[in-house]
């Protein structure tokens, strides 16, 4: 018989795209088995559900719902989770900080999308 394989509470909190501190303490406090997780993927309970739609949400989630890096993030002085309402209310005060930091990210983006051109294009050749 093969054991269920399960995961640290942080580890299941990651793949759900939640904020681990805002899940309630019996999930924070227990292990996750796969079939668990594919369980509250496939029919999230209401504290998923409400915590996906309102937040907290994790960095991650923070900074692409932004369009900026994690970095950017720190940069900025964000290192707490925000909520849904929050990070609306700054993309509609659109601070400098968060210009700056969408314009160096699509940078980034722009030139990492060269060099796996470039790369690809390499390979191609060989």
């Amino acid at each position: 018989m093969k054991s269920q394989q399960t995961m640290k509470p942080a580890t299941a909190a990651k793949k759900l795209g939640v904020y681990l501190e805002a899940t309630p303490e019996e999930f924070q406090a227990g292990v996750v088995s796969r079939d668990e997780l594919n369980e509250l993927q496939a029919n999230p309970p209401e504290w998923l559900a409400d915590l996906r739609r309102n937040g907290p949400h994790p960095k991650q989630l923070i900074a692409q719902k932004l369009g900026i890096s994690a970095s950017g993030l720190v940069r900025a002085g964000i290192t707490e989770a925000l909520t849904t309402d929050q990070i609306t209310a700054l993309k509609d005060e659109n601070p400098e900080w968060l210009v700056r930091e969408r314009a160096t990210y699509k940078e980034f983006k722009a030139e990492e999308a060269r060099l796996a051109e470039k790369a690809r294009l390499e390979e191609e050749a060989e």
